[in-house]
């Protein structure tokens, strides 16, 4: 016997339910690719417009930097003892992930300024371990000093934070920025640091553009150590960094997006979007939308499977 039309939408009302009470990890299988976004790209809108756009838009995950203009994460309500586990079930329930947890952390410092900057990255640590995300995002940032000094005390620091980190099952990643974008300085940190929490985000916009570094190079070099990505798109014309929209400029988003791929790269393509420190770039609506569009079209055309 078939189910009336009432029966049927009561069925799947009762569906509805039943999923949104289900583990984060059964949401995430839903045939989503691995895309996402940073929340630097949405600086004005609040907790449940940005979850409601990335899970309207086709995202899988959403990368924490900054809401509502503070930077400062750990203080925001949202993720006060009385509010984190309803705002874990927001995200759960539109199956999505946070990919990382982003910090200004640098780690070039020394004396108390550096103490205060590993501090200030253990309470990212902390929120990260609370939401279950499995990244924090740091900086090296300056070279200060001699090279191979600065080298020690950065890797020292991240191999500090990765053993804090480790128990709480999140891993520190140093991003490709600053005076960071060569790769072989890079790969030294990393090697110094020797910590199996402690990896790499790889901002590909910055070691094409200010590192001058084909995308193959950078993979060959760092693939192992890639945990996390930003992409962008911009013209680069005059000395000029001018952010477009993605496939549109000239740094080859779609060869850095085949690259990772090709190394059996198992985690997002996140657009990093810099509108909160060029308000007068495209719109967020606008701009990421379009990412999700064009880099589920690259990713289709790499066979890249479903986000699981």
């Amino acid at each position: 016997m078939s189910m009336t039309q009432i029966e049927r939408r009561e069925f799947l009302q009762r569906l509805a339910v039943i999923l949104a009470a289900l583990p984060e990890a059964v949401h995430a299988a839903d045939g989503r690719l691995p895309i996402g976004f940073s929340t630097l790209g949405c600086p004005s809108w609040d907790w449940l417009k940005i979850l409601d756009f990335a899970q309207q838009n086709g995202f899988a995950s959403v990368e924490l930097r900054g809401l509502q203009g503070t930077m400062d994460l750990p203080s925001r309500p949202e993720f006060a003892d009385g509010q984190i586990e309803q705002s874990k079930k927001d995200i759960a329930s539109r199956g999505l992930r946070i990919s990382c947890v982003s910090s200004s952390a640098n780690m070039h410092d020394t004396g108390q300024e550096h103490e205060k900057q590993l501090a200030d990255a253990r309470r990212f640590i902390d929120l990260a371990s609370r939401l279950g995300a499995p990244y924090v995002r740091v900086f090296g940032n300056k070279l200060v000093g001699p090279q191979a000094a600065a080298v020690e005390h950065i890797a020292a620091s991240l191999r500090e934070l990765g053993d804090y980190a480790g128990p709480k099952n999140v891993t520190v990643i140093l991003e490709s920025h600053g005076d960071f974008t060569n790769s072989s300085l890079l790969k030294e940190i990393l090697e110094k640091a020797s910590s199996s929490h402690v990896a790499l985000l790889w901002d590909a916009h910055n070691t094409f553009v200010e590192g001058k570094e084909d995308p193959a190079i950078t993979v060959r070099a760092l693939g192992k150590y890639i945990r996390h990505t930003h992409l962008k798109d911009a013209r680069l014309a005059d000395g000029q960094d001018n952010y477009v929209l993605t496939g549109r400029g000239d740094v080859p988003v779609k060869r850095q997006v085949e690259l990772l791929s090709g190394t059996g790269y198992a985690g997002y393509y996140s657009f990093e979007w810099e509108k909160a420190w060029h308000p007068d770039i495209e719109e967020p609506e606008v701009a990421m939308a379009d990412f999700a569009r064009v880099v589920t079209q690259y990713l289709s055309a790499t066979g890249k499977q479903k986000h699981s």
